[in-house]
């Protein structure tokens, strides 16, 4: 079966330029992928993408801002990371709300009027916004390996924390080495780590775009958001959370919170699985989404 494929594409959204691509159908109902910290929207793999499409929906993968080849804040200030992480008051360009109206924007610009929005991580982060904010333009959420910014939420593990501020390195052999090593720890170290995947897409992202100040942004957009607890009780759209029981990054409990806090929302929760999409646990992933959207 072919997909069709729309190649790499530039939106006007928001007032900014927003790099994405799509696949299926663009009559069928649209699934909108938001990718999580400091990624690109190639990390959502093309394979996860058709194999969606393959059931009659429209896919759409994009950059977040300053990432990618989406916009950069280049005169923007990099906001002090180990202050962020001590929770002192930090000067952020923007904040996921921000990111969330890039997101409509682009569904805007595309002339949808709401989608699956489906995020990961950061981009959970950012479609629990879509729905708080936007809840006409979403027609059902999925929260992967997420949380809900609630600041007495277990940690993360204090390998996966320093993998996560080490400063990149910016040769693109030593970067691709640290990245292995980076999401050897994300992974959990359960289930079999598949280097050769990981080893590829890092080369695909080093030579796409190297841009690491934008996700000490986003970072800082993440951690001056706020918790979104209260406000996640009044979403009304069928949700769906996913998270891995052995994530180090986002452990388990911000996922199971954020299906707590989101009226009838389904917790499913994967056996091995850490901070990672991984092409072994892909499947059952993708089988979950379309379970989920197919009944609204």
């Amino acid at each position: 079966m072919t997909i069709p494929y729309s190649g790499e594409k530039i939106a006007r959204a928001n007032n900014l330029e927003i790099c994405y691509d799509t696949f299926g159908e663009e009559t069928n109902p649209a699934i909108l992928l938001i990718m999580g910290l400091g990624e690109q929207m190639i990390t959502w793999e093309e394979v996860f993408c058709k194999e969606l499409a393959s059931h009659d929906y429209f896919v759409i993968r994009f950059d977040n801002r300053d990432v990618g080849l989406s916009t950069k804040f280049e005169d923007a200030p990099v906001p002090d990371i180990f202050a962020l992480m001590q929770g002192e008051p930090v000067e952020t360009p923007y904040q996921l709300i921000d990111m969330a109206k890039d997101a409509t924007g682009l569904l805007d610009t595309l002339k949808i009027r709401h989608a699956h929005v489906c995020g990961v991580s950061m981009g959970g982060m950012i479609a629990q916004t879509i729905a708080i904010e936007f809840p006409d333009r979403i027609r059902s959420l999925i929260s992967i390996m997420s949380h809900t910014g609630n600041p007495d939420l277990p940690l993360s593990t204090p390998e996966a924390s320093a993998a996560l501020i080490a400063p990149p390195e910016p040769e693109r052999t030593a970067r691709i080495e640290q990245g292995v090593e980076m999401w050897r720890i994300f992974d959990g170290g359960i289930l079999s780590f598949d280097e050769d995947s990981i080893r590829k897409r890092l080369a695909r992202s080093y030579d796409r775009s190297f841009y690491p100040l934008g996700t000490v942004r986003q970072l800082a957009a993440i951690f001056t958001s706020g918790r979104r607890t209260e406000a996640l009780k009044s979403i009304k759209i069928p949700s769906l959370v996913i998270h891995g029981d052995a994530d180090p990054l986002v452990p388990i409990e911000g996922g199971r919170d954020t299906a707590d806090s989101i009226p009838g929302a389904k917790f499913v929760s994967i056996d091995g699985m850490g901070h990672n999409i991984s092409p072994a646990l892909a499947p059952q992933i993708i089988s979950e989404i379309l379970d989920h959207i197919k009944h609204t």
